[in-house]
């Protein structure tokens, strides 16, 4: 009899995300997640039972979409969005969604907007995975943003109050080694190769993009981080936006499992669905891990070759958002700003013709 814990079933549960941009202040917005995640739990349980009922497999991962609770602000100011959009690391959110991993004994993972105490001038974008005991076991703020803060703006003070290993966190759980990465970070091969060097075996990527039936960027960087990193992706797209002006299905559909050999193992089709079902199997990733050969990527990197030219090149300057030391809040205009000047610099430098 197999192990339930190393051979079990993950789910990249697509659901519809309701905003919380016209929502008039903090109440009516939480208000609003709490009811979003009460119908989650409620799904979550029925998947759950109906799983084990079908292919005699419990459900020991789950994950959401990228800002499940809230979607992403459309031109609302940094301190606007802390009202509306992000939650506390302490809050009834983090609370409700706990107790839907205890009943069902599950890991479950997503990714939200996210206050800190220790930067009230910001929020981040992260992600988090909730054990089977209602705790957060992994919270990974999110790194690369075009349009939200991130550790790396506030870099020198982020690493002082929370040292480096809160940067690429892995959580080292009975079902496996999990990571984390938001959205188009699948795009960026550094960051998953950070989680793999510290042994994820399991990606969860939370993502809200746009659906397509061809192969996107993002669609073609899910299969290659699994295949480079020989890891599981377990992948979640909203199933639609709902509450904003872009129409609500842009997303919808390309949630899916891909194996370490790059294999999509289910794939969800539009609305909101459960079908990015499947099972994985740890132990043969281990075995496959351990064995030698040209196959075996990660063994093979020669990460000191790549070292020296990486720490040469800046584009992106971190500390961005610290002044003297001190937390500086950006207003939206920044964000474009700050890139118009990385590629006006790498036009200077030779480096962009």
């Amino acid at each position: 009899m197999s192990d339930p814990n190393t051979t079990f079933t993950a789910t990249a549960l697509q659901v519809d995300c309701y905003a919380v941009n016209g929502c008039a202040d903090r109440a009516e917005a939480s208000a609003q997640m709490l009811k979003q995640i009460e119908g989650l739990g409620a799904a979550i349980t029925t998947i759950d039972l109906f799983t084990m009922g079908f292919s005699g497999t419990k459900t020991k991962l789950f994950v959401l979409p990228e800002y499940f609770l809230s979607s992403f602000p459309m031109g609302e100011s940094i301190e606007r969005w802390q009202e509306l959009g992000a939650i506390s690391m302490d809050g009834p959110e983090y609370d409700a969604l706990g107790k839907i991993a205890q009943s069902r004994s599950c890991f479950l993972a997503g990714n939200v907007y996210e206050l800190d105490p220790n930067f009230p001038e910001l929020y981040f974008q992260t992600c988090f995975v909730i054990g089977p005991n209602g705790d957060v076991v992994l919270r990974y703020r999110r790194l690369i943003s075009l349009f939200a803060p991130s550790p790396y703006d506030v870099w020198d003070k982020y690493l002082d109050l929370y040292g480096a290993d809160a940067l690429f966190p892995v959580a080292d759980t009975e079902i496996g080694k999990i990571g984390c990465v938001a959205s188009e970070e699948i795009l960026y091969p550094e960051i998953s190769r950070c989680l793999a060097m510290r042994g994820m075996e399991i990606l969860c990527h939370s993502t809200s993009e746009v659906g397509a039936p061809m192969l996107t960027p993002k669609e073609i960087c899910r299969r290659a981080r699994a295949v480079e990193n020989m890891c599981y992706v377990v992948s979640s797209n909203t199933a639609s936006i709902k509450g904003t002006p872009i129409p609500a299905d842009s997303t919808g559909g390309m949630s899916k499992i891909v194996d370490y050999k790059g294999l999509v193992l289910a794939e969800a089709y539009t609305g909101e669905t459960f079908c990015a079902s499947a099972m994985l199997d740890m132990d043969s990733l281990r075995k496959v891990r351990k064995h030698s050969g040209m196959t075996n990527l990660l063994s093979r990197q020669p990460f000191d070759l790549y070292a020296k030219e990486y720490d040469s090149h800046t584009f992106v300057e971190p500390n961005a958002m610290l002044e003297d030391g001190k937390v500086v809040t950006p207003d939206r205009a920044f964000f474009v700003q700050r890139q118009k000047e990385v590629l006006e610099r790498l036009s200077k430098d030779g480096i962009l013709s």
